[in-house]
């Protein structure tokens, strides 16, 4: 028998030949074995910070890398709406070819600049370079892209399954490094003198960074921002951003494929006659926090899809400036399945108002899958 789970287009797929499946599902463990999150010294919290701190310029650049044919859409527009929230770097998200960027779980973008283009507007490289999740880990463009930024003299900082992209750019190698859940034994088979450190939201390394899975980005921008503009500027936007605590403790044991999880995942998947696409309306400001996490999150169940709708064709600018592209030209959407306009609410309080919706509407184990992808404490 042969089983495969495949995380990569934001969609996991079961892939179950027969024979053996039954001794397979039932070899798996009926809860993960959660704990309580350690708590992190002081001292090593202010190596984090010093870790991060701007290794060019006292006002950094900040560049966030993505293939145009899919790159995660929490790890790719949380960091920069973050950082441009806190106003204390200049933020330029970057494409490796022109025309649109195609996230995955949900959305369509246009960046800033091709990396062209940057290299042309900072040829001395940026401060700081942010991998996100990508489709391919192996992108010629993109692995040559961050080795020569890397070589600049940037901090590079892999975001989720991003730290698999910054493994293959030769980065991560006799360095300490953690990644999601799902994708650490794949990296740590591909590069096995990597340092797993277990129990945190970030690992920062000399000239590196990786964090766990998609939500930890939210932390990382924080800790980045402290570390270029101070404690009291971090906290101020995360109170911003609805975050009370945000520092690097985690419960890695609390994130494992489950008999549930497996499970689920399977039924939602085979009832594809039971798929729904959500329609989400785009206005130009849309907080482009918020709108990553709701897409990302209702496009996680196996059950839906978000899809934006506006009523041109046209890109529209969220809060920082992204241009957004519309899946649909539209005016409205059928009721039953129009999602909440995405307002003012801080991202972390919308986030968790759309995990209680995914709840209401397909169930709790349904909500658990998706706060397993997301690798969100609650």
């Amino acid at each position: 028998m042969t089983r495969r789970f495949v995380v990569g287009s934001g969609v996991m797929v079961a892939v179950v030949a027969l024979g053996g499946f039954g001794g397979w599902l039932l070899s798996l463990p009926s809860a993960p074995a959660a704990g309580v999150a350690p708590a992190i010294d002081s001292r090593e919290t202010e190596a984090m910070v010093a870790a991060l701190k701007p290794p060019k310029r006292q006002r950094p650049v900040v560049a966030i890398i993505g293939i145009n044919d899919a790159t995660e859409v929490t790890d790719y527009l949380l960091p920069y709406g973050v950082l441009r929230r806190a106003d204390v770097a200049d933020v330029v998200t970057v494409s490796t070819s022109a025309g649109p960027v195609k996230m995955y779980p949900a959305l369509t973008i246009e960046a800033n600049a091709t990396v062209a283009a940057f290299d042309a507007r900072y040829p001395e490289g940026a401060d700081y370079v942010v991998v996100p999740a990508m489709s391919r880990d192996d992108d010629p463009a993109a692995l040559g892209w961050i080795g020569s930024q890397a070589a600049k003299g940037a901090t590079v900082i892999g975001v989720c399954a991003g730290a698999k992209v910054v493994g293959a750019a030769g980065l991560l190698d006799g360095k300490q490094a953690t990644t999601h859940w799902y994708y650490l034994p794949e990296l740590r088979k591909e590069h096995p003198t990597i340092a797993y450190v277990p129990n945190r939201r970030l690992v920062p390394g000399r000239g590196v960074a990786t964090t766990t899975g998609v939500t930890a980005s939210m932390p990382m921008s924080l800790t980045l921002i402290e570390a270029i503009a101070g404690r009291d500027r971090a906290e101020a936007v995360a109170r911003d951003l609805g975050l009370t605590q945000w520092d690097a403790r985690h419960d890695s044991g609390a994130f494992a494929l489950t008999r549930p999880f497996a499970l689920t995942v399977m039924g939602n998947v085979l009832a594809f006659w039971n798929r729904e696409e959500l329609g989400i309306a785009l206005s130009p400001g849309v907080d482009e926090v918020s709108l990553a996490l709701v897409a990302d999150a209702w496009s996680r169940t196996y059950r839906s899809r978000a899809v934006t709708f506006a009523a041109t064709a046209a890109a529209v600018e969220s809060r920082h400036g992204i241009r957004i592209v519309p899946d649909r030209e539209a005016t409205t959407w059928p009721a039953e399945r129009l999602l909440p306009p995405i307002g003012p609410r801080p991202p972390a309080m919308v986030l968790n108002e759309t995990l209680a919706a995914i709840r209401e509407r397909y169930g709790s184990r349904t909500a658990r899958i998706v706060t397993m992808l997301l690798e969100y404490p609650t």
